[in-house]
């Protein structure tokens, strides 16, 4: 497989994940990003904790769908995601989005 035909298929996959995207959003309430991946969920629980003087997320999703073009399933019933940087959690404005 040359160089060109793996670019080829990525931009492939990505096309096809963006038009999941479209489709499955209409379903979620929140929209949750973080410095490693981006979800899609119905429900969200954010606790900020801290140990040994830093502070960190810890995110649970429920009934989640995760952009990952490499993941063959998607749709994840509970996601459990720590980390120490930024995140962002945005509720969608109901099924007109």
């Amino acid at each position: 497989m040359s160089a060109e035909d793996l670019e080829r298929y990525e931009t492939e996959i990505e096309l096809q994940l963006y038009r999941e995207y479209r489709d499955v959003l209409p379903m979620f309430r929140y929209v949750v990003e973080t410095e490693r991946r981006f979800y899609l969920a119905n429900e969200v629980d954010v606790q900020v904790e801290q140990e040994d003087g830093q502070k960190f997320f810890r995110l649970s999703l429920t009934d989640a769908w995760v952009w990952d073009m490499y993941r063959p399933a998607r749709f994840v019933t509970n996601v459990r995601v720590l980390t120490f940087r930024d995140v962002n959690i945005e509720e969608l404005a109901g099924k007109d989005v």
